[in-house]
């Protein structure tokens, strides 16, 4: 079987989409990238509910390189970040690549012709000579595993299959989870419904959402003058890298930028709930960091009204009409909504089956030896594949850092490899194992490591209780390894 494709990208989201930008400048135009949803834009196409926003400035969420001056507010609402999506896809040529409706069931290395087969739910196969697996680190969803809930009789929305049929005016409701979407949907929800209970088993740091609508003259100045907006970017960037990268992963080092993390968000607290029993179940009891924090201005005081219940006590089951928990209490409701996040660990990393060279297969290998990738990007191994979604890959709080230092990744390893007249490529076990220790050692110095993270439920922390979704480092140092790496760190043949 001749090979097909020069790669198959799988995930048509941003991390795909800037794979094959990538793939692209560096002379690669006979690309297919797969999504199992029915259009481009990942996590932004697939969820829809209300308050969906971006919860960092809206300039940093962007390619650096194709900037965007019409957002709307600082904190862009989601259909925005369709609409850039789609915009990108448009402007680089991406959508003849595109094929949608397309899930992967596998992929296999093909040492003899040194190449991937790629199979589709179905039954169809394609080729590649290399493969980029962008199926993005929140694209799994969870349900809760609640005794009863198949038995309940009314309405169930999952967060990321939003029913914008269903209308909740009126409606006595439960929402089970109050992560990051939480954060944003109960408010919503508490607009329209007549009851609202909160099932909270883990309280989330929150700080004030410095929002605002972006004026017309300033959207103009940005299209006008785009140093103007890299400058806003440079500035959402370095107050990120000071909260969380310096206050989280270098928490030894910088105690002090963590604590003021912390007591940002209890004086939001403090200021917004002045219930003293209330405050207190909001409060979270873990470190500042441990878990990924938000922001809202709505959240706590949506809790003071009086048709809001927020609930602490375990769940014990569902039955046909509402909850019950631990302590017997009950409330019947008429539509329960999941915002109950999603499962990284179990069914993530990959989201597929992929079986490189000698029949390894990536996901045994990770859960039998350690969660690791070199760089973030790269596996022993396993030839000619790019894990754009992998252990210690995620850099800073904008999920385009990460994307944009792995573009840098793939230029740098594409041309060395090119200029040994090679097509093939494969880190070395000695690359791959200094980079997991350094990494290891790094993780010492964090929150992760230092502070009090036992009762945070963090999606950082893996089924070993190990933080190894983050990358350790400073930004700067990511995109500086990135362009620098030792280039002898691959085989090539």
């Amino acid at each position: 079987m001749s090979t097909q494709f020069d790669a198959v990208v799988i995930g048509a989201g941003f991390g795909g989409m800037g794979a094959a930008i990538q793939l692209r400048r560096l002379g690669y135009d006979n690309l297919l990238i797969v999504d199992r949803e029915s259009d481009l834009g990942g996590t932004w196409h697939v969820n829809r509910y209300p308050g969906l926003a971006v919860d960092i400035p809206s300039a940093t969420y962007s390619y650096s390189f194709e900037p965007n001056p019409n957002w709307s507010r600082l904190f862009a609402p989601g259909a925005e970040l369709k609409r850039y999506a789609t915009h990108v896809a448009d402007k680089y040529d991406l959508r003849r690549h595109m094929r949608f409706d397309t899930a992967v069931t596998g992929a296999v290395w093909n040492e003899e012709r040194a190449h991937w087969a790629v199979s589709f739910d179905g039954g169809d196969q394609v080729t590649a000579k290399y493969l980029l697996a962008a199926t993005g680190f929140l694209s799994q969803p969870k349900t809760p595993d609640i005794e009863g809930i198949d038995s309940f009789a009314g309405k169930i929305i999952h967060t990321t299959a939003w029913d914008d049929d269903y209308d909740l005016t009126g409606k006595r409701a439960a929402v089970i989870g109050t992560g990051a979407t939480g954060v944003q949907l109960i408010p919503e929800v508490a607009k329209k419904v007549s009851e609202l209970t909160v099932y909270q088993r883990t309280p989330i740091w929150v700080s004030p959402k410095v929002d605002f609508t972006v004026p017309k003259a300033v959207r103009r100045l940005y299209a006008a003058l785009p140093f103007t907006q890299r400058i806003a970017r440079l500035a959402g960037t370095a107050f990120l890298e000071l909260l969380m990268v310096t206050g989280v992963l270098h928490y030894r080092q910088m105690p002090l930028a963590n604590k003021l993390g912390e007591r940002l968000c209890r004086r939001h607290l403090a200021r917004q709930v002045p219930d003293r029993e209330l405050r207190r179940k909001l409060l979270p009891d873990y470190s500042f960091g441990c878990k990924r924090p938000t922001v809202s201005n709505e959240y706590y005081p949506t809790f003071t009204k009086d048709h809001v219940h927020l609930e602490t006590t375990s769940i014990s089951h569902v039955d046909a009409k509402g909850i019950v928990t631990e302590d017997g209490d009950r409330r019947d409701i008429d539509v329960l909504l999941l915002a109950t996040g999603f499962d990284l660990w179990q069914v993530n990393f990959p989201a597929i089956e992929i079986i490189g060279r000698d029949g390894r297969d990536l996901g045994k290998w990770w859960r039998d030896n350690r969660f690791q990738a070199y760089e973030g990007i790269t596996v022993p191994r396993f030839p000619n594949l790019l894990s754009l979604n992998s252990p210690y890959s995620y850099s800073g709080l904008s999920y385009f850092t990460t994307i944009e230092s792995q573009m840098k990744h793939m230029d740098r390893l594409f041309t060395s490899m090119k200029r040994r007249g090679a097509d093939v490529f494969e880190v070395t076990e000695r690359a791959n194992d200094e980079f997991l220790a350094r990494m290891t050692e790094k993780v010492g110095d964090s929150i992760f490591a230092l502070g009090e993270c036992g009762t945070a439920r963090s999606y950082y922390f893996n089924q070993h209780g190990e933080a190894v979704l983050l990358r350790p480092t400073s930004t700067v140092n990511a995109f500086r390894e990135a362009s620098r790496f030792p280039v002898e760190d691959y085989a090539y043949a």
